[in-house]
């Protein structure tokens, strides 16, 4: 696939099944990733990989920061909390390592920063023939899942990239006229 038909083309998949990327296939994603813009060279990118009894672990964070969000929540709401990790064979948590002691890069760069990281993985992924999905929601955000994913106080959880094997069609991406975003100043 050529770059910019890849540009044009990368859809995000929301159904996706196993098996999970190959370590080879992970090679690949995990190269581009480590290509994203990096403003002297702090690498603020950190990746936590779940697959198999890691996504149930995953699944127990996610119940455990419903729980704590509301102690009476009942038991289907959080098996529902449970589950949402097995929507994919394999999950990558991008976080963004934020340095705070540089003023010439501030935060909010090293956390874009991080999320070109993502971008990348979601790219090589659609390359590869494979399906992605970046997801947040609110455990992107959640001090608990944050405190059991080992986040510092000054990171960021970009998001979590779903990966697998497309398990649907590709829906028909919206049709963007550039001129409708572009302001020149000539």
């Amino acid at each position: 696939m050529d770059a910019i038909s890849l540009l044009h083309e990368r859809s995000s998949m929301g159904k996706l099944m196993g098996p999970p990327p190959s370590p080879e296939q992970l090679e690949v994603i995990y190269r581009a990733a480590l290509r994203a813009p990096d403003h002297k060279e702090l690498t603020p990118w950190r990746f936590i990989e779940f697959s198999g009894e890691g996504l149930d672990r995953l699944g127990e964070l996610f119940a455990e920061a419903e729980y704590r969000a509301d102690p009476h929540i009942d038991d289907a709401a959080l098996d529902a909390a449970r589950k949402k990790p097995k929507r994919a064979p394999m999950i990558i948590a991008v976080i963004a390592k934020v340095r705070p002691d540089i003023p010439k890069v501030p935060k909010l760069e090293q956390v874009i920063s991080a999320g070109c990281a993502a971008q990348g993985i979601l790219l090589a992924a659609y390359a590869q023939g494979l399906g992605a999905m970046w997801r947040t929601g609110h455990y992107a955000f959640d001090t608990t899942v944050h405190k059991g994913l080992g986040l510092g106080e000054e990171d960021e959880l970009v998001g979590f990239i779903y990966l697998g094997q497309l398990a649907g069609r590709h829906k028909p991406l919206p049709s963007r006229d550039p001129a409708d975003f572009v302001e020149r100043w000539s």
